[in-house]
């Protein structure tokens, strides 16, 4: 760890480092940091724990850096940040650190949920509001999932599935409605309503909606790339086939596909 906190001190060294490193701020490093994040997860899916071990290292380098620029600012550095997410995860862990037993696991997740909204009332003493400190920058389904999350721990949900089912059903037929008004703006909004209750719908089934579509994606992806090669394979291009073809395709594609799983 001090090894590679020496190299990114010599990197952004004033006289001797790195030309690009050294114009580097917090903000010029935020694509940096998203990428990297991604490519971990990208590895873990993968099951590579070569690469995952690489790309580990390469998210590590994202946060050290920023702890470099924030030191040479008299800000913080890197001490204080491991310090700070030890002590953190102390106070989140009395049933581990101290003599504090909880009787179920949602139990000790009702107390998790209340350390943590009393750490963001303390953050913000004046403004706090309930949904305060869930990330703008997250997935729009990530943060549409924990900002739901939050007003359920304060008795703002359904009691269960059924309801939250028959609203899919009702904002897909609002979607209909705004559809058939020609009216761009009142589609995306009923859209939107939709995708928000979607999301509801994948919670209340304990279903992470961001890597459902991901699953789903990805799933789509094969089966197309399978559709793409039995025409390729007949001379033909994708986008000059009938749409009756293509669809007798994507159910073989479907066939084939789960058996070679």
């Amino acid at each position: 760890m001090q090894k590679l906190l020496q190299v990114m001190a010599d990197l952004r060294h004033k006289d001797n480092g790195c030309s690009w490193d050294k114009k580097q701020n917090f903000n010029s490093l935020i694509p940096y940091v998203l990428e990297e994040a991604y490519e971990v997860v990208d590895a873990i899916e993968r099951e590579d724990m070569q690469d995952l071990r690489a790309e580990l290292g390469d998210l590590l380098f994202q946060v050290v850096f920023q702890a470099q620029i924030a030191k040479e600012q008299g800000l913080f550095g890197f001490e204080q940040i491991s310090e700070a997410v030890a002590d953190k995860l102390i106070r989140r862990h009395p049933h581990v650190f101290s003599d504090v037993t909880y009787a179920s696991e949602a139990e000790q997740k009702q107390a998790w949920e209340d350390l943590k909204a009393a750490e963001r009332k303390q953050k913000e003493p004046e403004n706090h509001k309930i949904l305060s400190g869930v990330a703008k920058s997250l997935p729009a389904l990530v943060q549409c999932e924990k900002i739901q999350g939050r007003a359920a721990q304060h008795g703002f949900d359904w009691p269960n599935v059924e309801p939250v089912y028959d609203k899919v059903l009702e904002e897909l037929d609002e979607v209909k409605e705004a559809w058939q008004s020609g009216d761009q703006d009142h589609i995306e909004e009923e859209i939107g309503d939709l995708l928000l209750v979607a999301v509801n719908l994948a919670r209340h089934m304990n279903v992470k909606p961001e890597q459902a579509l991901k699953k789903s994606t990805a799933k789509f992806k094969r089966r197309f790339e399978y559709i793409e090669n039995k025409v390729t394979a007949s001379g033909q291009e994708v986008k000059n086939c009938e749409l009756a073809e293509l669809d007798n395709l994507w159910d073989e594609a479907k066939i084939a596909l789960k058996q070679s799983i």
